[in-house]
């Protein structure tokens, strides 16, 4: 699993991982910082902050003492670029089959509603 895709799917399996992701979506942190509501040591957060600067997701900078966890959000683009490529061909399948539900209820409106006049 080397591409950058299913390295970033894999990092954004896991809750607490996503829920990282979306902390920081808010603006950087530090690794103390995010610790804070999990019940799990800061040495776990700070494996689940690897596996997603691993996978480009985030990276973390210098400010004086501080090493505060930066949400690299151009990753999320790849992300979003390969579902909604699936979504619309999913969608055009839908508004084909929508097509053709339309055009068979329209036949048996036909059958079942002969036009004034004629006998059924």
């Amino acid at each position: 699993m080397t591409d950058q895709l299913s390295q970033v799917f894999a990092a954004l399996a896991d809750p607490i991982r996503r829920d990282l992701v979306a902390r920081l979506s808010v603006g950087d942190a530090t690794v103390g910082a995010l610790a804070e509501p999990y019940d799990v040591s800061l040495q776990a957060v700070s494996k689940h902050l690897k596996v997603l600067e691993g996978a480009g997701l985030v990276s973390r900078g210098r400010d004086a003492q501080r090493r505060p966890v930066h949400l690299e959000a151009e990753v999320l683009d790849l992300m979003t670029a390969w579902i909604e490529r699936y979504r619309r061909a999913a969608e055009a399948r839908y508004q084909r089959l929508d097509a053709v539900l339309a055009e068979l209820n329209d036949e048996h409106d036909l059958d079942h509603h002969p036009e004034q006049g004629e006998t059924a």
